[in-house]
């Protein structure tokens, strides 16, 4: 079964590389201008020294521009759009063990063996089957595109209205796997398409898969809908339709794997209470990561009242709870009884209490690493055992400028320890100035997974943080904060033609206009004029490739200013 499901994902990669593609090309680099007419009279220019310098800038200038979009497009969306697409694979397969599609798999197969007469058409209906599945799933991510469209997708990572309404959806999907209630879609609909089931052909087969998605809808639509929402607040044009691809290729893998070969199904677990603990467990999964969209709102708008050690207060008793409905200790209305303890459920109990354990330290300022980018920023815990450990900041730039414009905004900002942050570009400019250092710009977001990710993993390594802190100006520009910029600030954006309002939204607009892109994290190296020295790039996990680009843009700098000597 696991090699045919490997097989088959291979032959799905052709139309999601093309998908990806096509994604890629969201932002296309402004065309030259044609020349001038001259009517045929040709003119021979002749440069002077001030021509070649302009026009060796001008090279430089393009070249990196050229590579900043080879970056975007290379580091950004496909990364995206594969996370997408196995998050959905994996909501595909949970939706396969709930208790309202996994009983369904033996009858199924065996109508198909059944009325298929032979192997050959069996398996041919088997195929049609699953096919249907996955049209009906990726019609419905297409439909939610083109409900809010490409422009509003990128909005809803950061829109407090549409986190709130996405972290209340989850919390009603948690419960409802606790066994609250049962979202279910109307009788007359599930009746309609049985009926239209029983025609033969290919109708017959499709209304048969459209049959399955509605009766099963109860245990199928919580995880749907956080697909769906995952996939949305990406950002990603076609993220509904993928994610819904990854969720119904693996829904109707077991379905036509096990038609082809039914003598299979004897290795199979039998239907049991184990689904209900299955449902159960994906609940309390479903109201955990409710949270994040929960944080994100408080972060986004300054709320400042979620903190990081009540996020993990919440989770560490959602993991305790977790652990002892694993156990017995805690059964639901419409739990059956647990007489023992399988070997599973024992290492599911293990893993999870180990969760919790782990958690337990972060509450007095633990970093938590490999969660850290669900968290709220350590910045925001008040109570901090390490905030006397190393905080202090060694830099070397030392500037006139003492008063950080945006700090006070900015204190729940993620930080890294030891480095000097600053906020406005305009000050990050002077700073340079004074303190002859290029400037690292780090379009960054509260909102961001892979800024924290960076800012846990990457950026405290001691060489890379003795390069920030003694080669650089360090500026965050944080693209999602909705601070409302002075009347006199405001202005309409030459790249979207809307008017901008907000400091995110403006450093956003600069990101776009610039450098053509609108990734987070995204690192640009200037010099004091504003200039870029290398090529930016975008998240870089590994720490001797972010080493080296942060070498390249020292060299650049170096070498500029060699120039101007």
């Amino acid at each position: 079964m696991i090699a045919g499901k490997f097989s088959v994902r291979t032959i799905f990669c052709i139309p999601l590389l093309v998908a990806a593609f096509l994604c890629m090309t969201g932002i296309e680099p402004a065309k030259a201008q044609s020349s001038a007419d001259t009517g045929g009279v040709n003119f021979t220019a002749i440069p002077t020294a001030a021509d070649s310098m302009a026009a060796q800038k001008k090279e430089h200038k393009d070249t990196v521009k050229k590579a900043t979009i080879a970056v975007t497009h290379a580091t950004g969306k496909p990364q995206t759009l594969w996370a997408i697409f196995i998050a959905g694979f994996l909501g595909g397969f949970a939706a396969f063990l709930m208790p309202c599609i996994y009983p369904m798999l033996p009858l199924t197969v065996s109508f198909f063996t059944k009325k298929g007469g032979s192997r050959s058409r069996a398996i041919l209906q088997s195929l049609l089957y699953g096919l249907s599945i996955i049209v009906i799933y990726v019609i419905l991510g297409f439909i939610i595109t083109l409900l809010f469209g490409p422009s509003a997708l990128n909005a809803l990572a950061t829109n407090g209205i549409f986190n709130f309404f996405f972290f209340l959806l989850l919390v009603v999907f948690g419960v409802s796997f606790l066994g609250a209630f049962e979202i279910t879609l109307p009788g007359s609909l599930a009746n309609k398409l049985d009926e239209n089931s029983d025609k033969g052909g290919v109708i017959g087969i499709f209304f048969m898969a459209a049959t399955l998605a509605v009766v099963s809808f109860s245990c199928t639509g919580p995880i749907i809908g956080s697909v769906l929402v995952g996939a949305a607040t990406k950002g990603e044009r076609l993220g509904p339709a993928i994610g819904m691809f990854g969720f119904s290729l693996a829904l109707a893998l077991p379905f036509t794997l096990f038609a082809m070969f039914p003598s299979a199904l004897k290795s199979m677990p039998k239907s049991g209470g184990w689904l209900n603990s299955v449902k159960v467990i994906l609940g309390f999964i479903e109201i955990a990561f409710a949270l994040k969209f929960l944080s994100n709102v408080d972060l986004a708008y300054h709320w400042n009242w979620f903190d990081r050690e009540i996020f993990l207060s919440l989770w560490i008793a959602i993991g305790i709870l977790m652990g002892l409905y694993l156990i017995g200790k805690i059964k639901f209305s419409h739990d059956s009884d647990l007489p023992y303890l399988s070997v599973p459920r024992t290492f599911i109990s293990i893993i999870v209490f180990a969760f919790v354990i782990y958690m337990i330290p972060g509450l007095w300022g633990a970093p938590l690493k490999s969660i850290s980018a669900f968290l709220p920023p350590l910045s925001t815990q008040d109570f901090d055992l390490s905030a006397g450990v190393g905080t202090g900041v060694v830099s070397a730039n030392t500037s006139t400028i003492k008063t950080k414009k945006y700090e006070e905004l900015f204190k729940r900002l993620p930080k890294v320890k030891g480095i000097d942050d600053w906020y406005d570009y305009d000050q990050a400019i002077e700073v340079a100035k004074q303190v002859h250092k290029p400037i690292l710009i780090d379009f960054t977001g509260w909102n961001c997974v892979n800024c924290r990710q960076m800012e846990s993993n990457v950026m405290p390594n001691p060489e890379v943080l003795k390069r920030l802190q003694n080669d650089f100006v360090i500026l965050q520009l944080v693209i999602d904060d909705k601070t409302e910029l002075s009347s006199s600030e405001q202005f309409i954006s030459t790249v979207t033609g809307k008017k901008v309002t907000t400091l995110g939204a403006k450093w956003l607009d600069k990101e776009i206009s610039q450098y053509n892109s609108n990734a987070q994290p995204f690192y640009v190296i200037i010099n004091e004029d504003g200039q870029t020295l290398v090529p930016p790039q975008g998240a870089n996990f590994n720490i001797d490739g972010f080493i080296k680009y942060l070498d390249s843009g020292i060299s650049a700098y170096k070498g500029a200013q060699g120039g101007k000597k």
